[in-house]
């Protein structure tokens, strides 16, 4: 440690240091515009000069190394008067309109801008705005030749893609022979635009402070349980499969199911989708799901017991998630199951093929294996009945097992069936009433997966009546892609109206829709168009237009006016003291992820209602070193989703046969090195900035 003076204040340092992060770091800020923590001192834009005694000139801080008894003087009127300067010329070929939220404008803000020579009004450079590249735009306009994305695609990345071109005042940022980014190796990492002063590179989706994680880091910030899907696809990159699989453990207690029916919204959100297409995440977890020895199950700590009893009605994702969190932190958890096995709508509303019963059974076998204790074939009337047994607090996990009926005429035929009964019935028993033509009303995963199921079934041709365009089908992108391929037939922009009954066909009067203005939901309200009118006709019409809770009597005074349970969005507490709700019978129809987040925040809210802390997750990994670097890689930007292999059609429509099979260990490995790591931008020091007045 050494000891210099600047500004008059004695500052206390390591000798490896430079004059500007010593001053920094003692709270005594200089303006400067090349300088960044991560990167090497190159004192580029002069703006961070000082005067030191002793010595000749007027050197740069940030490559200028302290030494003992050093003496600095960083405010000098000479050196104020140099910096405005400095600043002219940085600002005399910049845009007029310098972007305010720039460190460019704070830095000149700071400094004071010097007024232009009498007669001259800075001019721009000229150069076309590129656009054409993913995530981010290039203004090259405003670039003030710093080099720190230069640097840091260079020191930092490894990547070697931007680079200085031309010479002389042509000299600008660009790439070798001026390729577009794809085509120059650009690994799209977007460090570029995060150390930029000007922002001449700036992202294409703007966002502020508040939604930076959200904007940058999408795939773990979308998941409804807050799994780290950068972490875990990297560690699948780097082969490391058990300690993928523990940090999804982290998160949700169905790291199986979730590789096989999650609607992956991390993929929707996935930045890599922008440059061509998005990571195969959901497939990536059910690789590493696959490849568990159960490494996990010696790290999870069970609490002693609490003395606490708690009761969950329904074995749903919702049901079944809130008890393994709650029997981990010590308390006497029963679940109480209406049908014959726990599970709830992973087994009565999701076919086979999509999920096989052995590895929902496996993962329900986990739950009951660290003492969950389940009750099936067991109704639970009202809440007021379990209280009596003793339990400390209640959670109404239902979900929605009653299809909802359109209210057009003639939908009362025996041949109009509830597509969710439909569904029950086959998973059950495998048995259902459908025969000949079939025609599906929805646009959801339970009308694809009704039709998909009675091409299963023997139907003779299946078709989907949707209100909608296929953009509009709330259905996941990639079941409705399979359910064509199989032979289902979509009819858009049509809506039934009326079913005309009589005969050996139904009749169904349908009329032409077309989109208007944007509804609740966010997509385009369909609207009839007059006197387009036609006729379907089919063997069976199957509605899956949506679905409600069947809510015993006993608990009508928990229902709101729409007929759902109503409870507080942030802890699932109910109107009745000690009873909490969550999943599909609050929320509505949702997907098996959404309902294990609902069943996290309730087993957190009920453990903090009994006493405890609400802290129901538990760290199963230890931190890793990672790299920065990321290096060149040759045609990154076009290398190609991995295609999951899949069941030939002709094997598919002769039973609930597996459709989608696991990817091998070399996909998997090559599919999660497609990865941006756009995790690393959020690690990227932020540079100094002045001081806020």
């Amino acid at each position: 440690m050494i000891k210099l003076n600047i500004d008059g204040k004695i500052i206390e340092t390591e000798s490896t240091k430079i004059v500007l992060e010593a001053a920094l770091e003692s709270g005594i800020y200089i303006p400067n515009l090349c300088y960044h923590p991560d990167l090497t001192s190159v004192g580029a834009c002069r703006l961070c000069i000082v005067e030191i005694e002793g010595m000749k000139g007027i050197p740069t801080s940030c490559t200028t190394l302290v030494k003992d008894g050093m003496v600095v003087r960083t405010d000098s009127e000479k050196l104020k008067e140099l910096r405005k300067n400095i600043l002219w010329l940085i600002l005399s070929e910049h845009p007029q309109q310098i972007k305010t939220s720039s460190q460019l404008q704070k830095v000149a803000d700071w400094i004071g801008i010097k007024q232009m020579v009498s007669g001259y009004t800075p001019h721009s450079k000229n150069i076309a705005l590129i656009c054409d590249d993913p995530l981010f735009n290039r203004d090259l306009d405003r670039c003030i030749l710093c080099g720190r994305c230069v640097r840091i695609c260079q020191e930092v990345r490894k990547a070697g893609v931007l680079g200085f071109i031309n010479r002389g005042i042509k000299t600008t940022v660009g790439t070798s022979l001026d390729l577009p980014l794809k085509d120059a190796g650009c690994v799209f990492c977007t460090a570029c635009v995060e150390v930029c002063p000007s922002l001449a590179l700036v992202d294409k989706e703007e966002f502020d402070e508040k939604e930076r994680q959200k904007v940058l880091l999408p795939c773990t910030n979308t998941c409804p349980a807050g799994i780290d899907a950068a972490r875990y696809v990297r560690l699948i990159a780097e082969e490391k499969y058990q300690d993928a699989l523990e940090v999804i453990r982290e998160k949700v207690p169905f790291p199986k199911i979730l590789g096989y029916v999650c609607d992956h919204p991390c993929e929707e959100a996935c930045r890599r989708g922008q440059v061509n297409e998005p990571i195969a995440i959901r497939a990536l977890k059910r690789f590493v799901a696959e490849k568990d020895t159960r490494r996990w199950r010696a790290k999870i700590k069970i609490s002693p017991a609490s003395g606490k009893r708690i009761a969950i009605v329904g074995s749903g994702p919702a049901g079944l998630t809130c008890a393994w969190y709650l029997k981990k932190l010590g308390h006497t958890v029963v679940v109480f199951e209406a049908l014959s096995e726990a599970g709830g709508m992973m087994r009565a509303g999701i076919p086979r093929y999509r999920l096989p019963r052995k590895i929902l059974d496996q993962e329900i076998k986990e739950i009951k294996n660290i003492g969950v204790e389940i009750k099936t074939s067991h109704k639970i009337g009202s809440t007021q009945d379990l209280f009596s047994q003793g339990f400390a607090a209640i959670f109404l996990a239902l979900g929605c097992g009653e299809g909802i009926r359109m209210g057009v005429p003639g939908e009362d035929d025996p041949r109009v069936l509830d597509g969710i009964a439909v569904l029950r019935a086959i998973n059950s028993s495998k048995k259902a009433d459908i025969c000949g033509e079939v025609a599906v009303v929805g646009g959801g995963n339970v009308a694809i997966d009704v039709a998909r199921t009675a091409l299963r079934m023997g139907a003779k041709k299946v078709s989907i009546l949707y209100r909608r365009t296929r953009q509009e089908m709330p259905a996941c992108s990639e079941e409705v892609e399979e359910a064509l391929k199989e032979g289902v037939k979509i009819s858009f922009l049509v809506a039934p109206q009326k079913i005309i009954s009589g005969g050996k066909k139904l009749k169904i009067e349908c009329i032409r829709m077309e989109l208007g203005e944007p509804d609740a939901s966010g997509r385009r309200r369909p609207v009839p168009v007059q006197g387009s009118e036609f006729i379907v006709k089919s063997d069976r019409l199957i509605l899956a237009i949506g679905q409600k809770a069947t809510v015993p009597q006993g608990m009508n005074n928990l229902l709101n006016r729409k007929g759902w349970i109503e409870a507080d969005p942030e802890t699932l507490v109910c109107s009745v003291k000690g009873v909490f709700a969550g999943g599909d019978l609050v929320s509505g129809p949702a997907s098996v992820i959404e309902a294990i987040a609902a069943g996290k925040i309730a087993a957190s809210a009920i453990d903090k209602y009994i006493g405890g802390l609400g802290v129901i997750e538990e760290k199963l990994t230890s931190a890793e070193i990672e790299t920065a670097c990321l290096g060149r890689k040759a045609e990154f930007a076009h290398r190609k989703r991995t295609q999951l292999p899949m069941l030939a059609k002709k094997k598919r429509l002769k039973g609930f046969e597996e459709v989608e099979f696991s990817l091998t260990k070399n996909k998997a490995v090559e599919e999660a090195k497609r990865c941006l790591r756009c995790e690393l931008r959020l690690k990227i020091s932020k540079a100094p900035l002045p001081p806020s007045t």
